[in-house]
């Protein structure tokens, strides 16, 4: 482990607070670390990787005596070097050749991790297709049931979703959205059938990775067309690379270091009047970021409901010619309103006093 070293000028102090915890956490940053043997698949394979992960991905060149399941030291030397939070260590034996390794890691502390080897793949380069601007943000597409519901893919699942997810964003322009990931999984054995999965099977198959089904993963670009409509065509044309894995060993999270992992920070007042915390009922935030709330009111009886005093709301002027005649002539006028007498009245008692 590091020592902590108090910041001593401005740009080391500024180092540090970037590193701090955040409520927005920046992308994850990958290292890519090749073993004492990784082979010429596996190294091909993380330059594609790679390539999908730029500009957020840093290679080791040299060969590194590392096995994260029996020592993490390393790697949690290196996150801490580094300020990562992924790894992807390729290592090729014997018991298990082709092997990839992602590791995850929180407060440069390792996660969990998860295994798998690589059984087939295709390369960018054999698809002679355009291909996505680097650091633009993927779509992801998982295309399984069992992505929420076995513990074994849902770990991978997340451990993707976390790899391959970029920046944060208020908002999406169809223009930057120019390629797809899809995870799929296949064959599914039949005793991982939602119709006919049992307690007990499911259990056994989660002891066994051998029974598993693969993984694939694919990559598409994506062409938006013209649909005589405000929603265009979209097609996708395949980019590569192309990864058939199968899953290996796995280390779950520590229960503890998972639950401050996974723990918010309580949101400001305004943050939650915005609609980002908490829903509240009959509040909502409208498209311009205005706060909009809805009121509930009684049934009300228009007819006694005070209105603004107007002429075209006084009485009829006939009723109010028969009125007069009973009334005297110095306090109505021919319009019939008080106003006008009364206004009458304190002009004759200025000429008066003139």
């Amino acid at each position: 482990m590091l020592r902590t070293v108090k910041p001593k000028n401005a740009r080391s102090k500024r180092v540090l607070q970037a590193r701090e915890p955040k409520e927005i956490e920046d992308p994850r940053t990958a290292i890519f670390v090749k073993g004492t043997h990784a082979g010429e698949r596996v190294n091909a394979v993380m330059k594609e990787l790679m390539a999908l992960k730029r500009p957020h991905a840093i290679s080791f060149s040299k060969k590194n005596a590392v096995r994260p399941f029996e020592d993490a030291s390393s790697l949690e030397f290196w996150s801490q070097k580094n300020d990562a939070s992924m790894f992807v260590v390729g290592q090729s034996t014997k018991k298990r050749p082709h092997g990839m390794t992602f590791v995850r890691m929180f407060d440069y502390k390792v996660l969990d991790m998860c295994e798998v080897g690589v059984d087939d793949w295709k390369s960018m380069a054999e698809f002679k297709t355009p291909k996505a601007t680097p650091g633009h943000k993927p779509m992801l597409h998982f295309a399984s049931e069992l992505f929420e519901s076995h513990p074994r893919f849902v770990q991978l699942k997340s451990m993707l979703m976390d790899f391959f997810n970029g920046e944060e964003i208020d908002a999406i322009h169809l223009a930057g959205l120019e390629h797809i990931i899809s995870i799929s999984l296949g064959p599914t054995p039949p005793t991982m059938n939602a119709a006919t999965t049992t307690l007990e099977a499911s259990t056994s198959t989660a002891e066994d990775p051998s029974t598993l089904p693969k993984v694939h993963i694919r990559a598409y670009t994506i062409r938006l067309l013209k649909s005589g409509t405000r929603v265009p065509r979209v097609e996708l044309t395949p980019m590569g690379p192309s990864l058939d894995l199968s899953l290996r060993r796995h280390t779950e999270a520590d229960a503890e270091l998972w639950k401050q992992a996974m723990r918010r920070p309580k949101l400001r007042k305004q943050d939650v009047e915005k609609g980002l915390g908490k829903k509240r009922k009959n509040l909502e935030v409208d498209e311009m970021g205005d706060l909009r709330g809805r009121i509930h009111v009684g049934k009300q009886d228009l007819g006694k409901l005070q209105t603004r005093k107007m002429k075209g709301l006084k009485a009829g002027r006939d009723d109010m010619l028969v009125d007069a005649e009973h009334d005297d002539p110095m306090l109505v006028d021919d319009e019939g309103g008080e106003d006008d007498a009364e206004g009458g009245e304190r002009r004759r008692k200025r000429a008066k006093a003139a």
